[in-house]
């Protein structure tokens, strides 16, 4: 059963600073304290260097913003369930392996903050790190069941889709823009998804609750990595943890950049730019050029309208969920993912 609103509640800051029902926060400080704790334990190994490579990333922080979705989607059923603290673990494991790989792929140096794990060991290790953390999210995840199985390995295989994807570029014809929001879902919002439908679902909630916060997730995924892109133009190293253009510096093209080739904008340095979005920007005074016009450029705000549209489609889907203090929670994600810096 979900819990009960109860009447008003008292309010304080809870995930991710939003406020929430005093119970509710203080719930979710205790459940995330112990995926903490699980996560801690599941990347220690034999091995020193590679414990301390999993735990490289892990101790480095970061939003825990996977999790806490497990944690506040099995308010809609029972928290308390056995699965629900594994499952967050799970998600947050997957994430991870991830960015290790993200970051051989990128060349990236710099993740949250710190040397990113290829720059300070080398490429090898990021990898077999990533893959160990993959093995490490299985091993738990076979004790969640074969449905719970099921949905891991099809987000995984949308998630390494994407990959592909991005790394291929649009067919002949195809419309670049759609392929890059499909590689968007598959890529970034396929684990978001699985951590809503997970914790709504190891905590028995209700068929349509689940249906539901599945749907919801698929767009807050969605914006969450068109922020992401975003933040890859707009930010600071400081700020966001990561090497600024990225993106533009490994030809990838994201929701700004596609409206700029498609048209936005009728500056005097349009050309310039479009001219720019096409070539090789490993140079570093064509690099710098791109990401000052593209930071200037109209291009911008359409890319954060179509951003504030994804995350308002979430929460006229998550109103119609029981009116508990977790939806609360819930429909601030949509202002979080749209306001966040890094």
């Amino acid at each position: 059963m979900a819990e009960k609103s109860g009447g008003p509640a008292r309010e304080e800051s809870g995930p991710f600073g939003l406020p929430v029902d005093s119970a509710l926060a203080a719930d979710a400080r205790e459940r995330l304290a112990a995926v903490e704790e699980l996560l801690l334990e599941s990347v220690r190994g034999e091995d020193p260097l590679l414990t301390q490579a999993s735990k490289h990333l892990v101790e480095a922080g970061g939003k825990r913003f996977r999790p806490m979705l497990v944690l506040l989607a099995s308010h809609f059923g029972d928290p308390t369930a056995p699965g629900v603290v594994p499952a967050a673990v799970v998600v947050e494991l997957t994430h991870l392996g991830t960015l290790y790989h993200d970051d051989v792929m990128d060349e990236a140096t710099v993740r949250r903050g710190q040397a990113s794990a290829n720059s300070r060991w080398t490429n090898t290790v990021a990898i077999l790190t990533g893959d160990y953390l993959f093995a490490r999210a299985s091993d738990l995840l076979a004790d969640l069941g074969p449905q719970a199985v099921r949905i891991q390995a099809r987000a995984f295989a949308r998630l390494v889709r994407g990959q592909i994807q991005e790394t291929v570029g649009p067919a002949e014809g195809a419309d670049p823009l759609k392929h890059y929001l499909q590689v968007v879902a598959d890529k970034t919002a396929s684990l978001i998804v699985v951590s809503g439908q997970f914790g709504a679902l190891l905590s028995g909630a209700d068929a349509r609750v689940v249906d539901t916060i599945t749907s919801a997730c698929e767009k807050i995924g969605v914006a969450f990595q068109l922020q992401d892109d975003i933040l890859d133009i707009t930010s600071e190293t400081d700020e966001s943890g990561k090497t600024p253009g990225t993106d533009l510096r490994e030809g990838i093209r994201t929701l700004p950049m596609h409206h700029v080739l498609a048209g936005v904008g009728s500056g005097p340095d349009d050309a310039r730019l479009r001219e720019l979005l096409v070539q090789d920007l490993s140079d570093d005074a064509l690099h710098a050029e791109a990401l000052a016009l593209l930071r200037a450029h109209p291009a911008m705000d359409c890319a954060r309208a179509d951003l504030r549209q994804y995350a308002e489609d979430a929460r006229a889907e998550l109103l119609t969920l029981p009116a508990i203090p977790a939806r609360d929670a819930f429909t601030g994600l949509c202002d979080y993912v749209v306001s966040r810096t890094g």
